[in-house]
């Protein structure tokens, strides 16, 4: 399996040039390459092969008087930005034959100086190391202070140095992963759990719900991070839409915004980790409802659905699950959770949000809505039985991991 681990770098002034020319080469053959491809399409020829753009945008355009500063930054920067082009490529046409999952992707756009996000890629052949000193050796770059905090498990294959939307630089190293040594690190494990997914509403009369209620009856209030900073966040926005626009002072401004933002999604992406942490090592199994997020985010909870992050969360657990050997299952959207009697299973229909207890109709049990539900997406996993004691499910399957990682990195570094 392989993992992500994140590192915050921190290049002196001469080093900060010299990846900001790198990022602009970069930038510069892949907006090369999609427009070398536009141009064959709307003249009705056959897309240029990956050789060819390679000859042509790099090789000899390293020698023509136009590109010929190409050749201050690494060769393998280059070489990747195109294979970055040519992946992007790949999975358009993917998305239009519908042989790729998720939403439709678009076809790739020319990229601008002005992203908030930049990044390179340097691979083995690159010839980067890690100096005795601790310090990460690029190629024309120079040796970069890392800010370590924890010890890499093995040798890595690749690292992409990022700069975010907050002027950030971080160093994101590709590990390949021992899964017998991953899941040995975990202790074996009877336990099984349910979760019912909420959401932590600002306080109403009624009062609000938690981030997420267990099978057992815990109960995990999310820290609502956007709530807390908006009055920091509207501050710092309507600082920034009074400056003029192509002045420094607006820059300046739009850094103030893009720091407060990351500082929020920092502290929920560490909330997270942590949390998706103990559920994978306190539980063998774990049981989630597969949510529209999507859906729910257009509608008036949009801010509420987007501060809990339940997508970012479901992710982490299902890589933790592959990678220690837990079972991650995931129960129909529309599996009627809250309307069914986990006592005796009868079907009470639909309730409004403000109901958060009601007395099943054929039994008579009191429910706590959250825990009723999240009693159901266990059983209908799979991992508990029903009244008449017959499995739901046959057995819990393995889930299956869609990406390796993620390009945000929290300020703790964890693996992504």
């Amino acid at each position: 399996m392989q993992l992500r681990y994140a590192f915050r770098l921190y290049p002196n002034a001469g080093q900060r040039t010299a990846l900001a020319r790198a990022f602009g080469c970069a930038r510069v053959v892949f907006n090369d390459a999609v427009r070398a491809r536009e141009d064959a399409r709307k003249a009705g020829q056959p897309f240029p092969t990956a050789g060819q753009l390679s000859r042509k945008l790099i090789t000899e355009a390293k020698r023509s008087k136009e590109r010929s500063w190409l050749g201050e930054v690494s060769a393998v920067v280059l070489q990747q930005s195109l294979r970055d082009a040519e992946s992007a490529y790949r999975n358009f046409f993917a998305s239009l034959k519908g042989a790729r999952k998720g939403p439709k992707t678009g076809a790739p756009r020319f990229k601008s100086r002005k992203d908030a996000r930049q990044s390179i890629r340097f691979t083995a052949n690159a010839r980067w190391n890690i100096t005795g000193s601790g310090r990460l050796s690029l190629p024309k770059i120079g040796a970069v202070k890392v800010k370590w905090s924890r010890a890499l498990p093995s040798a890595p294959t690749s690292v992409t140095v990022v700069k975010d939307a907050a002027g950030r630089y971080f160093a994101s190293f590709v590990i390949d992963t021992d899964p017998a040594a991953d899941q040995a690190r975990m202790a074996q494990t009877n336990r099984t759990v349910g979760i019912d997914l909420g959401l932590n509403l600002p306080q109403t009369p009624s009062g609000g719900t938690p981030i997420a209620v267990l099978s057992d009856g815990t109960k995990i209030d999310s820290p609502r991070f956007l709530r807390r900073a908006e009055k920091k966040l509207k501050k710092a926005h309507k600082e920034l839409s009074r400056r003029r626009k192509g002045s420094k002072n607006r820059a300046k401004a739009r850094l103030k915004v893009a720091r407060a933002h990351s500082r929020v999604a920092d502290a929920r992406r560490e909330f997270h980790h942590q949390l998706s942490t103990r559920l994978i090592s306190e539980n063998q199994g774990i049981a989630v409802e597969d949510l529209s997020v999507a859906g729910l985010a257009r509608t008036r909870l949009a801010k509420s659905v987007h501060d809990a992050g339940w997508a970012q969360f479901i992710r982490m657990l299902e890589y933790k699950a592959e990678r220690y050997g837990r079972t991650l299952v995931k129960i129909g959207r529309f599996t009627p959770t809250s309307q069914t009697c986990s006592t005796c299973g009868v079907v009470d229909g639909p309730k409004p949000l403000n109901v958060r207890e009601w007395t099943c109709s054929a039994c008579g049990t009191v429910h706590d809505r959250d825990h009723n539900a999240a009693l159901n997406v266990k059983t209908a996993a799979g991992l508990a039985v029903s009244a008449c004691r017959a499995p739901v499910r046959p057995e819990p399957v393995l889930a299956q991991r869609e990406e390796t990682g993620s390009h945000g990195f929290p300020t703790g570094n964890r693996a992504a």
